[in-house]
């Protein structure tokens, strides 16, 4: 009788909280070095932190590398993990990434950057046109009086990017602003080389009035971008050269209120890793989730910067 209690016992422990199973998620960013993926890290880790039986494991290129993102992304299908969330990089290369992990059995979402012709189940992020569009708008209530502009974006293969991209020319079709050659540049997320080529735009055009990154890139490299401003100062001031840029990171926030950018539109990243854990365990416990969970902009300027940096 004793060890058929005892053995009883322990089968009512396995099958209580203490044995509930746990869900491993790969959250696979674009690269590593870009500070806003840690943005999104830190909301994954600490939800999973708050679910219990949940790991976010973190991991992607060093460099935004859509070859190595493949190779990560095939890793994690060979450890089986329990779920991917992945920014695409290069739309195709990763949708025949996603294809093999489903083939797997692995469930994949996306988040800020999407692969919508893939086998993902669900996109969580920004709505990219939307965004453009509010940064072209941005720039139209600046400066109504046009010019020449040109924009930044990050990688040529990026489906959320080249949608900004449309977005800011929408919103300045029929306007007096006209986009010069060469734009956009593509950085491929490389901070450096963000500020390298807003100065190389402005040197092959000395009356550009304004250049829109479509991503944070050149304020990640703060130094540099610093340096940029400051040999464009007088025109800034004057009014004579505007910038407008995408993310609201807290050190774009700083620069905005220092006079270092005239206006931000920011995505929210944070709860990007949050929604990708919980939208990753609803699919594991078998309940639908929605295609697009769009996480919302912000818009900043100088009269709401102190605001957002509390």
């Amino acid at each position: 009788m004793k060890r058929i209690l005892l053995a009883a016992a322990a089968v009512a422990m396995m099958a209580g909280p203490a044995f509930a199973e746990t869900y491993r998620f790969a959250v696979v960013p674009k690269a590593m070095n870009n500070p806003f993926f840690d943005v999104a890290r830190d909301g994954c880790l600490k939800r999973a932190k708050e679910l219990g039986n949940v790991e976010c494991i973190y991991k992607g290129p060093v460099e935004h590398e859509p070859a190595t993102q493949a190779q990560i992304i095939q890793d994690f299908i060979t450890q089986k993990v329990d779920g991917l969330a992945i920014s695409v990089a290069d739309v195709a290369s990763m949708t025949k990434s996603i294809e093999a992990a489903t083939a797997a059995g692995i469930p994949v979402i996306t988040f800020d950057a999407d692969a919508p012709g893939s086998k993902r189940i669900a996109y969580i992020g920004t709505n990219n046109k939307d965004f453009g569009l509010a940064l072209g708008k941005q720039l139209l209530q600046l400066r109504p009086e046009g010019g020449k502009y040109a924009m930044v974006s990050g990688g040529p293969g990026a489906k959320n990017l080249a949608e900004r991209v449309d977005g800011v020319r929408e919103a300045l079709k029929g306007s007096k602003w006209v986009e010069v050659s060469g734009s956009p540049t593509f950085c491929n997320d490389d901070s450096a080389l963000a500020v390298q080529q807003m100065t190389d735009l402005r040197t092959a055009t000395p009356d550009l009035a304004a250049i829109v990154p479509v991503g944070g890139w050149p304020m990640f490299a703060p130094e540099g971008y610093k340096a940029f401003v400051n040999k464009n100062k007088k025109d800034i001031d004057a009014g004579k050269f505007t910038l407008v840029v995408a993310d609201t990171l807290k050190m774009q926030l700083e620069l905005l209120r220092d006079g270092y950018s005239n206006a931000l539109t920011g995505q929210r990243p944070f709860e990007m890793g949050e929604k990708s854990m919980d939208t990753l365990l609803a699919i594991k416990k078998g309940e639908k989730v929605p295609e697009v969970i769009y996480t919302g902009l912000d818009l900043v300027t100088k009269d709401n910067v102190a605001q957002l940096l509390k």
